[in-house]
């Protein structure tokens, strides 16, 4: 007699025996009977039973493979490095963040602008509302480093030398003459080997020529420790200057039509440079010698183009230089809205077009006074050039520069309310004011 599994036998002891087929073709229903044998349907059971298990197991193999994968997506979430785990619509995600912050906090409040909530802050160190609070007043003797973003044509070079051979410091800076447009700004004090400037004419292009606000912000601290072979706990205070855009721009313009080319601007952006592809090159031949004002602004890929815009935002969140991961639209308003919060968050900004109110603001920004008082720019050149060109292409170049525009237009205000807030302090006002330098 053969052996029946256990299982089998329970099954067939409670199970209704299976629908039979009739002589006249009917169907009637055999219903248990305890004389009946269960080896006369031991077959058709036994498959029963077996694809019981089959389906107990896929049940099983589904919610293992169901608990694997969503523990697979909450370490993907939480562990995986933002360069490798990176999504095309990660940037329209975090200028959706910065769009709302600075609608409900920034736009609605002042019209100028407040800093933004502490997720959405950046590295530019102490803001100007930190400093004059004396909270973060700069200490040329501790550990404090004012960090210039020179860009193009906005006058910065004036300024830069004005850092460096002007101020009235207890130790200044000491020029080379061998080492051109350089000078070794060490402080004063028991830190007297360190430096408490960062910028062309002190440390040189240690960032890359001309760098921008994303490459310095994540170069500055590692250079430092270089440049002065030790680590140290420092802060620093980012600055820069301004200029109208139609007067930079054309001056870029007459600049390149020179033989200018900054090719050895390194264009850095997460850890990586700008491809050929992202920047295609506007030239062939190794400068752009004599290129015309029409062939200047055909060129899409001319980085003159909404330059300071660029250069005051936060690359990562555009996708750097590759203008394929977001609409136009949607990259220019990013930029713009990030470029404007990260003026607003720096210690001291001044414009060309304002030199007296600039100086003022550094002066008491930083309690560091200057030795001569700034010329104000002369834009007779600037102005003649403009009234030369017709007011067609005039209107494509403010097209072209429309995010420079309202940078502009933002910064002119923003410097007009500190101006008016540092001098409404001030007791001797007047006095300081027309006695700088």
């Amino acid at each position: 007699m053969g052996l029946v599994d256990c299982e089998v036998q329970t099954e067939v002891k409670f199970l209704l025996s299976a629908v039979e087929s009739g002589e006249d073709g009917g169907f009637t229903r055999r219903v248990w009977n305890r004389n009946y044998s269960p080896q006369l349907d031991y077959n058709s059971v036994s498959r029963e039973v077996f694809m019981r298990k089959g389906i107990k197991k896929c049940i099983y193999m589904l919610l293992i493979l169901i608990f694997v994968g969503g523990a697979g997506i909450i370490f993907i979430g939480y562990y995986c490095p933002d360069s490798v785990c990176s999504m095309r619509s990660v940037p329209s995600v975090r200028y959706s963040e910065m769009r709302d912050g600075i609608n409900r906090f920034h736009l609605e409040t002042d019209v100028i602008g407040m800093p933004l909530s502490d997720s959405l802050r950046s590295g530019t160190g102490p803001s100007f509302e930190d400093v004059i609070s004396r909270d973060f007043q700069f200490d040329i003797e501790d550990h404090d480093v004012i960090v210039f973003l020179h860009i193009q044509k906005t006058g910065g070079t004036t300024f830069g030398k004005h850092l460096v051979g002007d101020l009235d410091l207890a130790r200044s800076c000491v020029c080379h003459r061998r080492v051109k447009k350089r000078c070794t700004c060490l402080r004063p004090g028991p830190n007297s080997d360190e430096m408490w400037l960062f910028s062309r004419h002190s440390t040189g292009w240690k960032c890359g020529l001309h760098a921008d606000w994303t490459e310095l912000t994540s170069c500055v601290d590692d250079m430092m420790d270089k440049i002065e072979d030790h680590e140290v706990k420092r802060r620093y205070f980012y600055i820069t200057f301004l200029r109208n855009p139609l007067h930079r721009f054309l001056s870029e313009f007459r600049h390149v039509r020179r033989g200018a080319t900054w090719k050895n601007a390194r264009l850095l952006c997460q850890g990586r440079h700008a491809t050929k592809e992202e920047l295609p090159h506007c030239y062939e031949t190794e400068t752009w010698e004599n290129v015309t004002l029409d062939e200047f602004m055909a060129c899409e890929s001319n980085l003159a183009i909404n330059r300071q815009t660029r250069m005051l935002a936060d690359l990562s969140l555009v996708g750097c230089y590759n203008s394929s991961m977001m609409k136009p639209e949607e990259r220019g308003k990013t930029m713009l809205l990030s470029a404007k919060n990260n003026l607003k968050k720096m210690a001291f900004f001044g414009l060309t077009e304002h030199q007296e109110i600039s100086q003022y603001l550094f002066e008491e920004t930083f309690n560091l006074k200057f030795r001569v008082r700034f010329n104000q720019y002369n834009q007779t050149i600037s102005d003649m050039a403009i009234q030369e060109i017709d007011s067609e292409t005039l209107k494509h170049i403010e097209e072209l520069n429309s995010l420079d525009i309202e940078l502009y237009e933002y910064a002119e205000e923003l410097l007009q309310k500190r101006f008016k807030k540092l001098s409404s302090q001030d007791t001797h006002f007047k006095d300081h004011f027309e006695n700088m330098g």
